[in-house]
């Protein structure tokens, strides 16, 4: 009896769905518990964004009225901003935190660059990219600061990942197989980047050299429509948004080393997910 007890307790703990908490960037901003209830939302539309450890909420702001070249934000629950550093060009693309209160965004438009801004709003590095100005809107995504002050930047149209350093000489780079949007260098030095409108998602060594990809093909109806946004977990599985699904397709993916899909997110809102950050605490330790 004691064994058929131990044995029903161990099929309904492994029988327990992948569930994840994230906040969701696009054209809807907001934050779902991982039961998929909403605990918050931001009436702007976002292009990147961050949970922070005081559980305020670092955004990049779409291009409007109010913010013409875009923004990056800090805002409240409350929806009260407490930061704001307004974009100079096309659009401001990435946020990501960094010590100290300072924050690193990317401004597209005739002079593609990074800056670095403090609490104050003051700028206090700027790293000039090389990437095409015949389209802004495709020059750069998720760039990211690196563990050794290097920076990572996707670069869409000119179908490249580079490596800056801090005065903007390229010290690494490797071509892409589609416009990539997301890069993430992973503890082994491999990176991860998600080609948009390729539906794919590749892993390369620190040679450039194509070590593991997931497509269309790898997967039943073919789920990815747009691999913008990705984010590789701590148990080694890879998240991935399809920023063109639909009301009622699949919005997000979490996917296994070899490729078996473990946990997808639906919802009826009309627009994709642009870019997200998975929350819950298997998630918090992941990297993006």
């Amino acid at each position: 009896m004691l064994m058929l007890s131990a044995l029903t307790i161990f099929l309904t703990v492994a029988a327990d769905p992948v569930r994840h908490s994230f906040l969701a960037t696009g054209g809807e901003t907001f934050i779902l518990d991982d039961s998929g209830k909403s605990l918050w939302t931001y009436p702007h539309s976002s292009r990147d964004g961050w949970v922070l450890e005081n559980g305020n909420i670092l955004l990049a702001l779409s291009k409007s009225k109010t913010y013409p070249g875009g923004a990056a934000a800090v805002v409240d629950r409350g929806g009260k901003i407490l930061f704001l550093h307004k974009g100079t060009q096309a659009e401001v693309n990435t946020v990501q935190p960094l010590p100290n209160g300072v924050i690193l965004l990317t401004e597209a438009g005739p002079n593609p660059r990074l800056l670095e801004v403090d609490s104050t709003g003051k700028i206090v590095t700027e790293v000039p990219l090389k990437a095409q100005v015949k389209d802004h809107h495709l020059q750069t995504r998720m760039a990211r600061k690196l563990a050794n002050g290097n920076y990572l930047v996707p670069q869409l149209l000119d179908k490249v990942v580079r490596e800056y350093d801090s005065k903007g000489m390229v010290v690494w780079e490797v071509k892409t197989p589609h416009w990539p949007f997301t890069a993430i260098r992973l503890p082994d030095g491999n990176t991860l980047i998600g080609c948009t409108l390729g539906n794919l998602v590749i892993e390369v060594n620190s040679s450039g050299k194509e070590i593991w990809r997931v497509t269309n093909d790898d997967l039943t109806g073919k789920p990815i429509n747009d691999a913008c946004g990705i984010q590789r977990l701590a148990n080694g599985n890879t998240v991935i948004t399809s920023h063109h699904a639909k009301a009622g397709e699949i919005k997000l993916m979490e996917i296994t080393r070899d490729k078996k899909v473990v946990w997808t997110h639906k919802d009826d809102r009309k627009g994709g997910i642009h870019h997200f950050q998975i929350l819950d605490e298997s998630g918090r330790q992941g990297l993006r």
